[in-house]
């Protein structure tokens, strides 16, 4: 069922990453100027899809991506993205190991942007979101660790909008897609079959994202990794758009993998992309 709903298009809907118990409110979305007018699937949508239509082995595709020690503000936004996409990878490989180390790396580039600092009240509530995924990932509860993922990124994303980082926020949901995409055309191209090949037909999501990224602040959008970022869309935009909505032939589904295979090894090296 949900391969068929991915496939099938994606609907307008305001803030759809932020669920109603953790949403931000009307005036944080206008402050952040960045709340989702599409749905953007989470990986953990991605990697569910994958579930009913495929049979993936999971514990062979968790192989997880580390942060380069030294980063630019932009590529920790894109990294935190691609860690919460291995984060509920992890939960799909039921590896509790891997979830707690994926965990710690978020925290910690957290730390480094300035979201989660001890002595400050609202930084706590990301450092709790920590411990739990901690506990829940020692308890093998993986259906409470996915809803913990999903909610650490909201808290990651509210926190940016209340330190006025609200140009980052995009890049965390930029992130989260690259990798999950990656790791869903991987797959796919492995496993051919036109119903898989369709949850990659996504231009609208595509075309929302480049429109973003060009409003970003022009320091921002012209430093070499969003730049190349940039370029690299535009060419998944054109393997996206397939005639009279067609699902992806097998040649496209592989250049798409390599492409953000490329991406996600740009964003945890900050290296250009090939």
């Amino acid at each position: 069922m949900r391969c068929a709903l991915l496939a099938a298009g994606l609907a307008v809907c305001p803030a759809a990453w932020i669920p109603a118990s953790e949403a931000m409110t009307k005036a944080q979305i206008q402050s952040a100027a960045v709340a989702d007018v599409i749905t953007i699937p989470s990986p953990g949508e991605f990697f569910a899809a994958l579930d009913d239509c495929g049979q993936p082995n999971w514990k062979q595709m968790f192989q997880p991506k580390t942060a380069a020690s030294t980063a630019s503000r932009e590529q920790m936004a894109l990294m935190l993205g691609v860690l919460v996409a291995d984060g509920y990878l992890a939960v799909e490989a039921q590896d509790g190991q891997g979830v707690k180390n994926t965990g710690k790396e978020i925290i910690n580039l957290a730390k480094k942007l300035g979201l989660a600092r001890e002595n400050d009240n609202d930084s706590q509530r990301l450092l709790r979101r920590g411990n739990s995924i901690f506990d829940f990932a020692e308890n093998n509860d993986w259906s409470t660790l996915r809803e913990e993922l999903e909610a650490t990124q909201n808290e990651v994303k509210l926190l940016m909008v209340e330190q006025k980082d609200k140009d980052l926020v995009i890049l965390v949901t930029v992130g989260a897609w690259i990798r999950g995409t990656q790791v869903a055309a991987e797959f796919i191209s492995k496993n051919y079959n036109p119903g898989l090949a369709g949850i990659l037909r996504q231009p609208a999501i595509v075309e929302y994202l480049l429109s973003v990224l060009d409003n970003l602040p022009e320091k921002l959008r012209e430093g070499p990794l969003i730049a190349d970022l940039r370029k690299k869309l535009v060419a998944v935009l054109a393997l996206v758009q397939t005639k009279d909505r067609a699902p992806l032939a097998p040649e496209a589904v592989q250049e798409l993998a390599a492409t953000m295979l490329g991406l996600v090894n740009a964003i945890s090296s900050g290296e250009k992309a090939p």
